[in-house]
């Protein structure tokens, strides 16, 4: 453990945990004054499950199925409690999961749950988000973490620093916290994200001499690919763990920097940006694409890992927060792609070459999940992460795969060209 670890107590992950507080809302009233209209909220669903199924098992104890009209994701689920659907139905998925922590529903697997809920987000309209004053408090709590720069420092540490012992007993050697890339071929986890990392290098045509910046490096391990490449890499984080983890583990004419994106300021013959620009907030993307436009040489390229939502779901999602904004990536928030589009290229950058592979992305989170059950199973997981932080983060990694496996949000890389005037 880090000495910047050690001092931080004895209960890890606190931060998450406790910062999601002011997303919570408490449902006992509610259920008695909703009770008349739990049947309403089955409807709803119902009515907007266009694909897929639900077999669901009532407080009451009757089965009832919902969907089921054309093929699709088949989800099973039993309703302890009927505040399970009182959450729903007010808070959408931050209540969802509250709802699931209280053992108010389960589910032998959630994963084609939370997938079906995003293939059929469009037919279901509001029947599973947020919704009026509760919608409005969600979004009030998410302002709060705004990604100004003492936030930014402060919502990177809620998530990253919670420990490279943490991370390294499932991430795996490659210490690569982003999706790999499968569609090569790879087989494995390893060698999928290695062809990730090539993948990003190769964009960017980098030859022995060259100057690469690194925004957003993680463990450092696409930095060393770099270098290895011959390229002179400056990488920066706002991590201290990972930027520890980075200089002990990584070639030392590397240089990682503790650095604000918005504080670098020189002249690089290509940049690198590997699902960074989630972490931002729509506020902010302007701002990280003027960085990527004064720092690039003329002719210079930027390669960018993003992940997006679709474009026909973004407005609803962006209006309040979710479950993963909530809990997981405080101030976070997914890209729409044309807008992030029109953005770069009123900056005179060049958007090429772009490729999505968001299945890519359910395989990785699957074995991530599988790696870090097994973490836990093992007994090598820090002990000061309790049953209840380690049941936030499997639901993290299942809610996130069904998210990618239901198509509703997807991962991409694009290459950006500065021009040479």
């Amino acid at each position: 453990m880090s000495g910047a670890m050690a001092t931080k107590g004895h209960m890890r992950g606190s931060s998450l945990l406790h910062g999601a507080r002011r997303f919570e809302i408490k449902p006992g009233c509610l259920a008695r004054i909703f009770a008349p209209g739990f049947h309403k909220v089955l409807d709803r669903i119902d009515a907007g499950l266009a694909t897929g199924s639900i077999t669901g098992r009532l407080p009451d104890g009757s089965v009832r199925v919902l969907g089921g009209r054309r093929p699709g994701f088949d989800a099973d689920v039993t309703v302890n409690s009927w505040r399970a659907l009182v959450r729903l139905a007010t808070t959408g998925s931050v209540g969802w999961y509250q709802a699931w922590e209280a053992g108010e529903w389960e589910s032998p697997d959630p994963v084609p749950l939370f997938a079906l809920f995003m293939a059929n987000a469009q037919t279901l309209g509001d029947a599973g988000r947020a919704k009026h004053f509760w919608r409005k408090a969600l979004r009030a709590a998410h302002a709060i973490n705004r990604n100004t720069k003492s936030g930014s420092a402060r919502n990177i540490e809620a998530h990253y620093d919670l420990g490279n012992d943490f991370y390294s007993a499932w991430l795996g050697p490659t210490m690569a916290y982003s999706s790999a890339l499968f569609s090569d071929g790879a087989r494995t986890l390893e060698a999928a994200q290695a062809a990730k990392m090539a993948a990003i290098l190769d964009r960017l045509a980098l030859a022995p001499g060259k100057r690469l910046l690194e925004i957003g490096c993680g463990w450092g391990t696409l930095a060393q690919e770099a270098h290895l490449r011959g390229a002179g890499v400056e990488a920066i984080s706002l991590s201290d763990e990972q930027l520890a983890w980075a200089r002990e583990q990584q070639d030392d004419a590397i240089e990682f920097l503790h650095r604000d994106y918005r504080d670098v300021d020189g002249k690089y013959d290509a940049i690198a940006s590997v699902e960074m620009v989630e972490a931002l907030g729509r506020e902010y993307w302007p701002t990280f694409l003027d960085c990527v436009a004064r720092n690039l040489k003329p002719g210079g390229r930027a390669a960018i890992q993003y992940i997006s939502m679709q474009e026909a779901l973004f407005e609803g999602y962006a209006d309040s927060a979710d479950f993963i904004q909530a809990y997981i990536f405080p101030g976070g928030l997914l890209i729409r792609t044309s807008e992030f589009r029109a953005l770069a290229e009123e900056r005179g950058l060049v958007w090429t070459d772009q490729t999505d592979f968001g299945q890519d992305y359910a395989q990785t989170l699957r074995l991530w999940r599988e790696r870090f059950d097994s973490a836990v199973s093992e007994g090598r997981l820090p002990a000061e992460f309790d049953e209840r932080f380690r049941r936030l983060w499997r639901y993290y990694l299942m809610y996130c795969e069904g998210g990618f496996r239901g198509g509703g949000i997807d991962v991409h890389q694009v290459t950006l060209v500065k021009g040479e005037g």
